[in-house]
């Protein structure tokens, strides 16, 4: 079927970024995932195998401002959110990892919006 070849070509996509991306306490990969409806972004310890902060579409203080999409407008507001989260757990430089996804629209406009809110990548 065609789905099963986006899905596999999704997947080494993906695989082929993250072999040459990874994230280390002073410079945690930033990890953007898009699904149908939410928007999720993490920013992970490699090393130490941990999530240090974390901004979607599903937390509390996305939910409390407005009900976001994923799109960009919400990509937008997410990134923002998701800068002040690293910012508040210290976290200033960043690796970007954009999970396999072309670097336009959304994912632009979420990296965009985290730089303008002062993370560095």
């Amino acid at each position: 079927m065609k789905t099963d070849k986006k899905v596999r070509m999704a997947t080494l996509r993906h695989w082929r970024i993250r072999k040459k991306v990874s994230g280390t306490k002073e410079r945690p990969r930033m990890s953007v995932r898009f699904s149908n409806q939410h928007i999720m972004v993490q920013f992970i310890d490699d090393v130490g195998r941990v999530t240090l902060a974390a901004a979607s579409t599903q937390g509390k203080k996305a939910q409390a401002e407005a009900k976001l999409a994923a799109n960009v407008t919400g990509a937008k507001k997410i990134g923002a959110l998701a800068a002040e989260a690293a910012k508040s757990k210290g976290i200033v430089r960043v690796v970007f990892d954009r999970s396999g996804a072309r670097y336009h629209g959304k994912v632009k406009a979420l990296a965009d919006a985290a730089r303008e809110a002062g993370l560095q990548f």
